[in-house]
């Protein structure tokens, strides 16, 4: 019975050190053997290949197709204008040096994704402190591609190129876009008061304008009616001073009757001397009639 237990224990372990020797290494990957303690690590492509049991030997197996690292919570960073955004990041990448990967890491590719995201972080930082929060906003593809070429070098050293990296979602935290609808509230008042203010002063403007152009108006209609009323009193008084030379008598019976027009207005009360000068061509209609007598004073209503 020992013998039994003997011998599967050595065929288990045949098994076991055999399956070791033994390495598979499918098209997506290549592995770094290396002895123990890392020493004398070699890179081996895709297929079967032989190498000594483990412990004496291991192997790192090292995914060569273009990979994603996406965090699962969003970044913080802050812009010039000290206004925090919540980005989230994805990077594309790929080995392609496994034997530096391998160097940097001691075979712990964990540590290695853990350091990108952190250059990632930093890169994009200082992308994001360079610019407003507007830029930032407008720009986010420029801002990604200056973060990738940021941090492709420092990725190289761990034999690792940054294919790509793009900004899924670019957020305001919540005391940010309180600020910035604040800042927005006040500049769309601040144009709004600009703009009423510019136009009341188009509206002066134009007033002034116009009432410029309306005395324009009338000081010319102005001068033109003066200018008529002279052509008309000067016609009137040649026509008089002719009416005069030939008709003397007619002239000044004319001339009294518009004076009598003038003097009486309907509804008038006039208390006068009718032996008066004013009222000879009333008594008689050639201006040469004596006086009525004996009545010293005359009361008419018109």
């Amino acid at each position: 019975m020992n013998r039994i237990v003997a011998l599967v224990v050595v065929v288990v372990a045949v098994l076991f050190a055999g399956a070791s020797t033994l390495l598979v290494v499918d098209q997506r990957h290549v592995a770094v053997v290396y002895s123990h303690g890392g020493e004398n690590p070699a890179l081996v492509g895709p297929g079967l290949h032989v190498k000594l049991p483990t412990p004496l030997q291991s192997a790192m197996l090292v995914d060569t197709r273009i990979r994603t690292l996406a965090s699962s919570d969003a970044e913080s960073f802050v812009t010039s204008d000290k206004t925090d955004l919540l980005v989230t990041p994805v990077l594309k990448y790929r080995v392609t040096d496994p034997l530096k990967l391998f160097a940097e890491t001691d075979a712990d590719q964990q540590s290695a994704l853990e350091r990108l995201s952190g250059q990632m972080r930093t890169a994009l930082g200082e992308a994001f402190a360079k610019r407003t929060l507007a830029d930032a906003l407008s720009h986010q593809s420029e801002l990604a591609e200056e973060a990738r070429t940021a941090m492709a070098a420092t990725a190289k050293t761990l034999g690792i190129e940054v294919v790509d990296l793009s900004l899924v979602r670019v957020d305001l935290s919540q005391a940010s876009a309180e600020a910035v609808y604040k800042r927005m509230s006040a500049a769309q008042e601040q144009l709004a008061s600009d703009e009423r203010a510019q136009s009341a002063t188009e509206v002066a403007q134009i007033k002034a304008d116009a009432e410029r152009q309306r005395d324009a108006v009338l000081a010319d209609a102005y001068s033109t009616a003066q200018a008529v009323k002279g052509e008309g009193d000067a016609k009137a008084a040649a026509i008089a001073a002719d009416a005069f030379g030939r008709d003397p008598g007619f002239y000044q019976f004319y001339e009294s009757l518009q004076a009598y027009r003038g003097v009486f207005k309907p509804g008038d009360v006039i208390v006068v001397d009718p032996d008066s000068e004013f009222f000879r061509f009333m008594r008689n209609p050639d201006g040469s009639g004596a006086p009525v007598a004996p009545a010293a004073s005359a009361s008419r209503k018109h």
